[in-house]
């Protein structure tokens, strides 16, 4: 008799997922049925010259073929617009480079402090505030961690966020080591991670993370980004649900052409929601160069928000904040 091997197919881990990302505009057009037209090929492929592409397949799976205006496309897809330079978009809109002192330590807020953990992401949003940013030069290393903690300990930090890039781009070993290195003779109560892989690549919370995660001895607080209703499907919501003891938030940009609509907005509220993350933030569009062709101003946007009121129970209606340059806060406008 020949014996029978079993050859249970491996599901690809995050890590398969992040080695097979797509960094090439044609093939996401492809990918999308939209590569039929030479003018938007070349255009895609010049504007990715300055910021380069960059999804994951799960995303892409989620975008509607044929439709060069589905708004996860357009989050991700680069066009001509991005060519324009526009008075008052720059390379560095929020002013964070007057906040590091130290390496790899955002300082604004009072009694908290942002690290940047890592400058990778799995997914380039063509409207990212950091798409100009010199991440080589700031964000942490090794050598960099004392004097971070240090910091933290001097001014009695009670909470960090982890931020970048994505700091769940990082391996979990790693994670569980600067935060274990963050909490050691530190006040530190609260851990914050802004991340937008549950939403781009949910298989990153796997059992590791998940259990390292759920286990900490720390408030712990999760905000992820999702700009649209069509970014929350069932493998998102079955990813986030993973997390234990985690005050999970959502925080969205404003977008011309993805949610500048009041029923976008809505809808995106009720599915992260129901997914289980909370509306935190809606952010007015950071005027980063390349970016101008998203800005939704904030006149449009307060009537936005007076519907959105209308429409919804108050804790689904997230606050209307805006980022000035040098100040120590976000600007709050509803």
């Amino acid at each position: 008799m020949i014996p029978v091997i079993n050859q249970t197919k491996q599901m690809p881990t995050w890590q398969d997922s992040l080695r097979s990302l797509v960094r090439d505009p044609l093939v996401l057009l492809q990918r999308v049925g939209l590569a039929d037209c030479p003018q938007r090929v070349a255009a895609a492929q010049a504007s990715a010259a300055l910021f380069p592409v960059r999804t994951t397949d799960s995303y892409i799976a989620r975008m509607r073929v044929g439709d060069v205006n589905d708004p996860l496309l357009r989050q991700v897809l680069p066009l001509s617009d991005e060519g324009v330079a526009v008075v008052g978009f720059g390379t560095d809109p929020i002013g964070e480079s007057g906040f590091m002192d130290t390496r790899g330590l955002l300082q604004k807020y009072e009694g908290r402090a942002l690290i940047l953990a890592t400058g990778a992401c799995a997914i380039n949003c063509r409207y990212c505030f950091r798409r100009h940013y010199p991440y080589g030069d700031n964000t942490l290393t090794d050598a960099a961690l004392d004097a971070v903690v240090e910091q933290i300990q001097s001014q009695g930090l009670t909470e960090i966020i982890l931020s970048g890039g994505d700091p769940l781009m990082l391996p979990t070993e790693k994670l569980q080591r600067l935060v274990a290195r963050c909490m050691a003779d530190t006040q530190v109560t609260t851990v914050r991670i802004h991340t937008r892989l549950p939403v781009v690549l949910p298989s990153r919370l796997d059992a590791p993370f998940c259990t390292w995660w759920n286990a900490l001895p720390l408030h712990k607080v999760m905000v992820i980004h999702a700009n649209h209703a069509n970014e929350i499907d069932a493998e998102v919501t079955g990813a986030l649900r993973q997390l234990t003891g985690t005050q999970i938030l959502n925080q969205a940009v404003l977008l011309r052409g993805v949610n500048d609509s009041a029923n976008a907005l809505i809808e995106l509220s009720r599915a992260s929601f129901a997914a289980g993350a909370l509306p935190y933030y809606l952010h007015l569009l950071d005027p980063v160069a390349g970016a101008a062709h998203f800005d939704v101003g904030e006149t449009e946007a307060r009537g936005l928000m007076a519907e959105m009121l209308a429409a919804l129970p108050g804790y689904l209606v997230p606050h209307l904040v805006r980022e000035t340059a040098g100040a120590q806060s976000k600007t709050r406008i509803l």
